[in-house]
Formats: structure tokens, C-alpha cells, sequence
């Protein structure tokens, strides 16, 4: 009896080592983080900071939910070098699409897993204009693509990448002959070794990987990520600039400081905020800013110009710095310019607005005879009175009317003194008279 007790002793320690592994490894820490709008610096910046919390908390895996259109390719690569220096093993799950740099971002996980809708591919390097960029960016963008496919753990063929961002791989078998960008289907994408496995639910994927649900951290933006990715988002941004520009401009038209500032002051203060949290733009941006501002406040105080297009120059330079594609901010800058343009004309044309900041410092009154002032008396009464000229009229002498000695021109002709002249014609301070006849 006692010996059968040694053995059972024996194999409970043995198989307790065993044991506590498995649990181990289903109980072990897993970071879920989406991945499921737009690629830009912005989504960079929250990929690094859930990458640094899960390498802080000791996690294992990192799951990636992906459903993304696409992005800016320079983050993409950025975020593809993340996923290389990353310890932790990253699985990317495509739940719908991994399109262009969502693509490139996937062939960068140690492992891909789809859903049955899922799609993968159509990775062109495309302009802000929307046509492909040239052949310098696409020949780097293809060698980017295949070096993901070839830096897998999977070494998942290439020639699958490499047509998913250039049209000139024929692969009709796929609906990617020579022109077209191969984009694959889950079932295509497993075929071809690009995705190990397709699952119909996420909790399907869980089973299969071992996971406890109870373990996973699932991460999310936080409110400031999120306001900034929304901020600098290319749609938006013109907007904003629109309104601090407008909000800027209606208040130099209106007395005091009122909300209109208030709505440029704040609009453009989200826009560095959202720039300056998103990665996008640094302090010195800012300090650009701030200068060029300076300089067009000084010009209210300083003639010449310079001072105020050296201003306009530095904020525009600014805001261009800030973002992301200088091309994109350039034209966000434009349309808010005419925007800003088109206000101050219905401002002035169709509600005689003016300028009241400049009230202080420029003579804005006119002191016209609409407004009753008159800058000498007009002597109408004496057209046609007949006087004598005290002095010879060379043309110009003086004449006396009335017992008034007046200054006066002649019509043109000499004029001796003693001759009587009649006036026949009176235009300001301007007497003009002629020789009279009997």
C-alpha cells in the first residue's frame, strides 16, 4: 500500500510541471489592439504606445483586429518596423479588409489570420491627386512589399506581394493579369501561404490559438488620441483652418473680442494640438507659427509690408510643416485662403463691414460735402456781377465787386487795370471772369 501511494506521489509531481504549463500558457497575458481606420502617424503613435504597455505587462501576444482601407505608406513602413522590433509574437486578424498599407502591414506579423469576407492586396503607391506616384516611390513601395513577404517566419512568397502593389506581375489566376493589382480572398490568401488560417468569428480564432478570453487586455485609443486622429484626418483639416481663418478675420471687422476669435483662436490651437499629439508636427512648427504671427500683428503698427508678408509666409510654412503630405496641406491651405478671401468680400460688399482694429491707428472719416464738410465757400452768388480790375489780369489779379477786393483769373486774354470785368464762372476758391462789354 505504501508503495502504491510512492508511485501515485511520483506521477502527480511529474505531470503537475505538465499541467501547470498548459494552464501557463492558456492563462497567459494577450494585448488585443484594433486596427481599423486609416494608416497615419497618428495610428503609429497608439500602436507604440499598446506595443510598450504589453511589453510592460509581460504579455506574449499581441492580436491585431485589422479593417483598413489603406493610409499613408511612410507610416505603414514605420509601423512594419514596429511589428519587426516587437519581442512579442503579433498575429494580425483581417476581419474584413488589408488594403494597400494595411497589406504591407500584415506580411510584417509573425502570423495572418482572415475571416471568410476578408480581403488582402491592392497595395499601389498612390498620390494625394489620386494618381500613382512615381517610378522612384513605386519602386521603393515594391521592394518594401517584398522584403514583408520574404521577412516572414513563413517566407511567404514574394511574387504575391510584389503584385499586389505593381500592375505589371501577370497573375490572370488570381484576376491579376499584366495592369491590374492583385487583391486575394481569404481562401486565396490561405492558398498561397499568406494567411494561416480562416475562422468565421474572432472567438473561433481564440479557440483555435488556445487563448482564455479572461486573459486578454484589449486596448483602446484614448480620448486624445482619438480627437487628434480625427483633427488631423485630411478632410477635416482644411475645415478647421477655414474657420480660424474666418474666425480671425470677422473679428477684425467687429468691436472688441467675441466669439468669432474665439473660434479662430481655438480652431487653430486644435489643429497644432491634434498635429503635435498625432507625431506629426514638432515644437519648433509651433514656434514658427507664433513668429509669423507676431510679425503680422507688428505690421498693424509698423508701414511697409514686410513685416506683415513675411508674417503671412511663416504661418502658412507652419501649417504646411505640420502635416503629413506637404502636397495635401498645401492644397488644405489653399482652400481655406479662399474661403478667408470669399468672407472678406460678402463682409464688405454686402454689409459694409470695416476694419475696426485699424480705427485706432488709420483716419478712416472722410471729410466729403456728402457729409456736409466743404473745404472752402463756393461764391456761386457772383456769376454774372460786373466789378474792375485793380491790377492787370496776367491772367491772374484782383479785381473789386461790391466794394470786395477778390482774387481772380482771366478767361485767358490780358486784362488792363481800370477795365470793368464780369465773372462767368465760379468753381471752388476759383473766380474766372472776362471783359465786360457795354
Amino acid at each position: 500500500m505504501k508503495k502504491w501511494m510512492n508511485w501515485l506521489m511520483l506521477t502527480v509531481l511529474l505531470f503537475v510541471p505538465l499541467f501547470g504549463a498548459t494552464a501557463s500558457a492558456k492563462g497567459a497575458t494577450v494585448y488585443e489592439v484594433p486596427l481599423n481606420q486609416n494608416v497615419e502617424k497618428g495610428l503609429y503613435a497608439f500602436l507604440q504606445r499598446s506595443f510598450e504597455e504589453a511589453e510592460r505587462a509581460g504579455a506574449e501576444r499581441i492580436i491585431i483586429r485589422m479593417d483598413t482601407p489603406g493610409g499613408f505608406t511612410d507610416s505603414a513602413e514605420k509601423i512594419g518596423q514596429l511589428f519587426r522590433n516587437t519581442e512579442q509574437e503579433i498575429i494580425v486578424y483581417i476581419e474584413d479588409n488589408a488594403i494597400s498599407a494595411g497589406a504591407f502591414i500584415a506580411l510584417n506579423a509573425d502570423e495572418i489570420y482572415m475571416t471568410p469576407q476578408g480581403k488582402m492586396g491592392a497595395a499601389q503607391v498612390i498620390q494625394g491627386d489620386g494618381n500613382a506616384a512615381g517610378d522612384k516611390a513605386e519602386s521603393a513601395w515594391n521592394a518594401a512589399m517584398i522584403n514583408a513577404a520574404k521577412s516572414s517566419k513563413h517566407k511567404r512568397d514574394p511574387i504575391y506581394a510584389e503584385a499586389m502593389s505593381n500592375p505589371e506581375i501577370d497573375l490572370p489566376k488570381y484576376r491579376a493579369p499584366v495592369g491590374k493589382l492583385l487583391t486575394l480572398t481569404a481562401e486565396e490568401a490561405k492558398q498561397v501561404g499568406y494567411a494561416e488560417g480562416v475562422f468565421d468569428n474572432y472567438d473561433a480564432l481564440l479557440n483555435y490559438l488556445n487563448i482564455d478570453s479572461s486573459s486578454i487586455i484589449q486596448t483602446d485609443p484614448t480620448f486624445t488620441e482619438q480627437l487628434a486622429r480625427f483633427i488631423t484626418d485630411p478632410v477635416i483639416v482644411p475645415i478647421l483652418l477655414s474657420i480660424a481663418g474666418l474666425g480671425l478675420v470677422v473679428e477684425l471687422y467687429s468691436p472688441g473680442f467675441g466669439v468669432a476669435g474665439t473660434m479662430g483662436l481655438a480652431s487653430i490651437a486644435l489643429f497644432f494640438f491634434g498635429h503635435l499629439v498625432a507625431g506629426l508636427a514638432g515644437y519648433e512648427t509651433l514656434l514658427i507659427f507664433l513668429l509669423g504671427l507676431g510679425l503680422v500683428i507688428a505690421e498693424l503698427f509698423v508701414a511697409g509690408g514686410i513685416l506683415g508678408v513675411s508674417g503671412a509666409v511663416l504661418i502658412g510654412l507652419s501649417i504646411i510643416m505640420a502635416g503629413q503630405d506637404p502636397m495635401q496641406m498645401t492644397i488644405a491651405v489653399l482652400i481655406a485662403l479662399a474661403v478667408i478671401i470669399l468672407g472678406v468680400i460678402i463682409l464688405m460688399k454686402f454689409f459694409g463691414k470695416r476694419l475696426h482694429l485699424l480705427n485706432k491707428m488709420v483716419l478712416m472719416d472722410s471729410t466729403s460735402t456728402d457729409q456736409g464738410y466743404v473745404s472752402n465757400e463756393n461764391r456761386t452768388e457772383l456769376i454774372d456781377q460786373v466789378g474792375k480790375t485793380l491790377t492787370p489780369l496776367r491772367p491772374a489779379g484782383v479785381v473789386s465787386l461790391n466794394g470786395e477786393r477778390l482774387d481772380v483769373v482771366s478767361d485767358g486774354s490780358y486784362i488792363d487795370k481800370g477795365v470793368q470785368v464780369k465773372v462767368i464762372e465760379v468753381e471752388g476758391s476759383k473766380i474766372v471772369v472776362t471783359e465786360a462789354t457795354e
